[in-house]
């Protein structure tokens, strides 16, 4: 049985990876089929579903829903980022790491990226990875400020251990983030600057389709009797003319009709296409579309756009918005837009209509990068009784004056009674993606231990690591557990690092809390691709970055954050 499920956790690991099929998906239907195959009891699978900590952890989602509303995060960046790029990244990763310790990390970074993207100051490169950087960080100083924490803890309790305190893991984490935080601000010449001050101007930088109707007067003209090569801020790059694409464009082309055009440069001046009949940007007049308002906005974590087509989902009819760019990360995507698979992080630009605002799903699909908020933001009275409720349950919590899940209750309570949370947002923000997630690795990691499959892992790491004794094996568990959180998701490394820790703790005779915290920290060490990390994806593409920026940034910080987590988490809590 043990070498059935070893067999089955590696083909999961592959399809994981593989990145097309949904991880909630992917756990739910091993968690279902390990009981199935009788490798985990009915009680065990349900169990994993209706975990204390995924209960915790779901409450905190959704008060985290009021929270990064709160404009205090917004007002204070616009000073810390002032002035050089090296002092502006190492207060803003200080702040941010700050409010990531207590707040949800998506949270936070939605609720900056905006703010961050459109100021003047720096280029939004130089400060979007480290703002994604610094919010992953100090999730790692307190038990809530990362669901991996809670996840870690669930397991620690199902084992028998002593659960990990509200605090307990600031004495390694706060070290981790500020060494870390530091390494950030010495190799920031480092950070790439390929956007200029973009003075407020959204939604630069990306390619537009307009397409050559039937009955358009431009047929059988040039280019220049046009008068389509020196538009204001716009320039013609390409024609797509029965699927083949003419470039460069010459000014003496003639249209014909269904003819693409394809221009690029400062979509706040597409206003200029007005003038040109029988011109449409995906199937739209373009004096209908040109004069609606445009937003920027970067596809969530949440979305279900993610691995679907423009046409797949009806955008159009599902958003009251149109697609006129699409940019993912230094790339900008051009040529049958409608046909494209959007990914989480891909950067929109949207022309949206009148009802846009008022469509429910929004919130869950995007982040706002320009444009209006989505969401009023809370009043000063509303934030500071908002803050100071979170603070009385985070500090009742830790005194153990007040059980973590009874005071997230009262608080929601209070939230949806005092009008800062509905109902109605509360269900369509519901995290059903992480409850799925979660509680199928819970099941998945149970299966592995019951099976025996942890066991025979264990012993494999105790024969690479015999010579060297509780220290290798305490390496290995952390190497092994972040080039998990690098494949996977950091939830999933972390349940099923934690049965294999704990095994091979026990199989040393060592005390098992080094291990314990030693996965923690390590799942959430996801610093070198864009897809390690929900929040690295969200800055993807606002900061056009590319892999290699994630790599070259990361690596040093990686580093720093290994040495220090490993060499202080034995001494806190020794072996």
């Amino acid at each position: 049985m043990a070498i059935v499920v070893l067999i089955s956790l590696g083909l999961m690991l592959a399809v994981l990876i593989h990145g097309r099929i949904p991880a909630m998906v992917i756990f739910s239907a091993w968690a279902g089929a390990y009981h199935v195959l009788g490798f985990i009891s009915q009680d065990d699978l349900l169990s994993s579903y209706a975990n204390p900590g995924l209960a915790v952890l779901v409450l905190l989602m959704i008060v985290s829903l009021a929270l990064e509303r709160a404009p205090i995060l917004d007002l204070a960046f616009r000073h810390l980022i002032k002035g050089r790029p090296r002092g502006a990244i190492l207060r803003m990763s200080v702040v941010t790491a700050a409010a990531s310790a207590f707040l949800n990390n998506t949270a936070v970074v939605s609720a900056l990226l905006g703010t961050i993207t459109n100021q003047s100051t720096h280029s939004p490169s130089r400060l979007l990875l480290p703002l994604s950087y610094a919010a992953l960080l100090g999730g790692i100083t307190t038990l809530v400020g990362t669901s991996t924490n809670l996840v870690v803890n669930s397991f620690a309790v199902r084992a028998g251990l002593e659960p990990i305190s509200m605090f307990q893991m600031a004495w390694v984490g706060i070290p981790v983030a500020l060494s870390c935080i530091v390494v950030l601000a010495v190799v920031s010449h480092w950070l790439p600057d390929r956007e200029p001050k973009r003075n407020g101007k959204s939604g630069n930088g990306y390619f537009l389709e307009a397409r050559v109707a039937a009955d358009s007067p431009l047929i059988g003209r040039s280019i220049e009797d046009n008068a389509l090569r020196n538009l204001e801020g716009l320039f013609l790059v390409e024609i797509v003319r029965n699927n083949r694409l003419i470039s460069p464009v010459t000014p003496t082309e003639v249209l014909e009709s269904g003819d693409t055009l394809i221009f690029t440069g400062e979509m706040s001046k597409m206003h200029v296409l007005e003038r040109f009949a029988g011109l449409q940007v995906f199937g739209n007049q373009a004096d209908t579309l040109l004069r609606s308002n445009l937003v920027e906005v970067v596809i969530s974590n949440e979305s279900e756009l993610a691995n679907r087509t423009l046409r797949d989902v009806d955008f159009r009819t599902m958003f009251d918005a149109a697609v006129v760019g699409i940019r993912r990360g230094e790339k900008r995507l051009t040529g049958q837009l409608g046909r494209i698979p959007l990914r989480i992080g891909d950067a929109l630009l949207l022309a949206v209509g009148k009802d846009f605002t008022q469509h429910r799903n929004l919130t869950r699909n995007f982040h706002v990068v320009g444009g209006a908020p989505l969401h009023p933001k809370l009043s000063s009275l509303q934030t500071v009784l908002s803050l100071s409720g979170f603070a009385a349950v985070i500090g009742l919590a830790a005194t153990g004056a007040l059980p973590l899940l009874a005071g997230l209750l009262i608080l929601l309570s209070a939230f949806v009674a005092g009008r800062l949370l509905s109902l109605g947002e509360i269900r369509r923000r519901f995290p059903f993606e992480l409850v799925l997630t979660v509680g199928g690795a819970l099941a998945v990691a149970r299966a592995l231990d019951a099976s025996g499959a942890a066991t025979l892992l264990t012993d494999g790491i105790r024969f690479a690591f015999n010579d060297l004794g509780v220290w290798g094996a305490f390496i290995g568990i952390y190497i092994m557990t972040v080039i998990l959180t690098e494949c996977v998701t950091n939830n999933a490394a972390a349940a099923l690092a934690f049965p294999i820790a704990l095994n091979t703790a026990r199989a040393f005779g060592a005390d098992p809390t080094p291990f314990v915290m030693i996965v923690a920290y390590a799942a959430s060490a996801a610093f070198l691709i864009p897809s390690g990390y929900q929040t690295h994806l969200m800055v993807y593409s606002p900061g056009r970055y590319r892999t290699l920026d994630f790599i070259r940034i990361g690596t040093p910080v990686s580093l720093i954050y290994g040495i220090v987590a490993v060499s202080l988490t034995p001494y806190v809590f020794p072996f």
